[in-house]
């Protein structure tokens, strides 16, 4: 299997993290989209990534089906549980971190057009689902040390790629002061070794 990526996704991270926690090898491609080459509309008609093409040539995307599909792989160490209540729990820990990181990505790549061009408003909007959605986060989360059952998960795997994300792209958020709890889960993130090697670059 091979998995086109870049280092800044957030969605690639939680991939590569997921393949990291479950010892599943996995050859890195990493791709820019924007080069006239780029092999990932090939893959995906999308084209977004990150994309994991199979050994028989067929291809998966978004990140939230590659999770599913990596975790199912082997029944070694699940991160996403098995039972129905805190499957699904997960999947919407997930979901909204997936969602407040559109958001945010949505947000970076508005203030990439020339000035003139930019929507203030569209803008506003679009921070106003980040700060909503990381106070949820954060209420959500309190002083548990995981997203669900006390145990480490997808969820914690996609809060972390959100939160550092947010960290490269966002600094002015300064999640250490507004969202403390958050603070402390992606410090505890960033002591696993998942966490640390694909940090993104800064």
């Amino acid at each position: 299997m091979k998995l086109l990526y870049s280092l800044t996704s957030p969605y690639a991270r939680k991939v590569r993290i997921v393949a990291a926690e479950k010892r599943i090898a996995v050859d890195l491609v990493e791709v820019v989209l924007a080069d006239p080459d780029c092999p990932v509309q090939q893959y995906n008609p999308l084209g977004k990534i990150p994309v994991l093409v199979l050994d028989d040539g067929d291809s998966l995307y978004d990140s939230s089906v590659i999770v599913d599909y990596l975790d199912q792989r082997t029944p070694v160490s699940h991160l996403i549980p098995q039972e129905t209540k805190p499957k699904f729990q997960v999947k919407r820990w997930e979901s909204l971190s997936d969602g407040v990181c559109d958001a945010a990505v949505a947000v970076m790549l508005e203030n990439r057009r020339p000035e003139n061009l930019r929507d203030p408003a569209w803008i506003a909007k679009q921070m106003a689902k980040v700060g909503c959605g990381l106070q949820l986060l954060n209420d959500d989360l309190g002083d548990s040390e995981f997203c669900v059952a006390d145990r480490f998960s997808l969820a914690d795997i996609a809060l972390g790629c959100l939160l550092g994300y947010l960290n490269l792209r966002f600094a002015d958020l300064d999640i250490a002061k507004n969202f403390p709890n958050l603070n402390r889960h992606y410090n505890v993130m960033m002591a696993r070794v998942s966490f640390q090697e694909t940090a993104p670059p800064v």
